[in-house]
């Protein structure tokens, strides 16, 4: 893919992978942005700073991919922003919870649906259409995560919507093959972002990559238009190695690694007298 003067959707663009990501696009691939995320005061710095330095356009779009009239506006602005045409998207924003799946409020789950699931797949479906138009042979990156590729217990709800991410993206691919737009899915590990800052990855933090090594393969598998790409040769090599061991076995493995990190951050914060909250947005 050639990005240069071409537009570029991002969403979950004010902060973590979607901000480096767009840092990457703007700097070194010239590509103008159209950045999607909650905060606004954000955005408006990050518009300053890629403009400032990358010499870019940059459009701002203030939503919550929670609420569906803010997913419509997204995709209205989108098509009116980028003048000559959308030439690629990336469809980061996501929402996690990090605990014991009975303390995850039901209006919590719901908007990680809404956010992880429906806006991804309503936006995909609309703005395929918009690269399309175009005939610059653009494309889509769906981020998926590595919990979407073998289950995580205690990220269980997110997990699954991650799941549902790599299917959808993978069955995209092979249903557009031949016709000008590519679709990538990007499964990474986990990475040090806001969705990782609190005390409950404490004892997980040292599998964590710096969200600038996740931001550069992302862009990479992109740009070079990959179906399904796992950063980290460590993480491709684990998840061959998954691959012939018992699903059961490895999730337990992987479940017991994360009760031991949230009964740690429950010492912890029983200790200092603060409770935990598992839920974070990196939109």
């Amino acid at each position: 893919m050639d990005f240069r003067g071409r537009w570029a959707l991002i969403t979950g663009a004010s902060s973590g992978l979607g901000r480096e990501m767009a840092g990457l696009l703007a700097r070194e691939h010239g590509a103008n942005i159209i950045a999607v995320a909650r905060r606004a005061d954000r955005l408006d710095e990050l518009r300053r700073e890629l403009e400032g330095d990358a010499r870019v356009r940059v459009e701002p779009i203030v939503a919550d991919l929670a609420v569906a009239d803010d997913v419509e506006r997204v995709i209205h602005a989108a098509a009116a922003a980028a003048t000559g045409g959308l030439y690629a998207a990336v469809l980061n924003a996501g929402v996690t919870y990090f605990g014991d799946y009975r303390r995850l409020a039901w209006a919590e789950f719901q908007k990680m649906l809404q956010v992880n699931v429906v806006s991804t797949v309503r936006l995909a479906t609309q703005l395929i259409e918009q690269i399309e138009k175009t005939r610059q042979g653009g494309g889509l990156m769906l981020v998926a995560s590595m919990a979407g590729v073998t289950p995580v217990p205690y990220q269980t709800a997110y997990s699954s919507t991650k799941a549902f991410i790599v299917h959808f993206g993978c069955g995209l691919w092979h249903e557009l093959r031949g016709r000008g737009v590519s679709v990538t899915t990007y499964a990474p590990g986990g990475i040090a972002t806001e969705m990782t800052a609190g005390e409950r990855f404490g004892a997980l933090r040292r599998w964590l990559v710096p969200v600038d090594y996740a931001a550069r393969e992302g862009v990479e598998a992109f740009r070079s238009r990959q179906y399904l790409h796992i950063p980290g040769s460590m993480n491709r090599l684990g998840l061959r190695l998954v691959r012939l061991l018992p699903q059961r076995f490895v999730t337990a493995r992987v479940g017991a690694a994360y009760r031991r990190s949230l009964e740690m951050a429950s010492a912890l914060a029983s200790e200092g007298g603060a409770g935990l909250d598992g839920s974070a947005n990196g939109s």
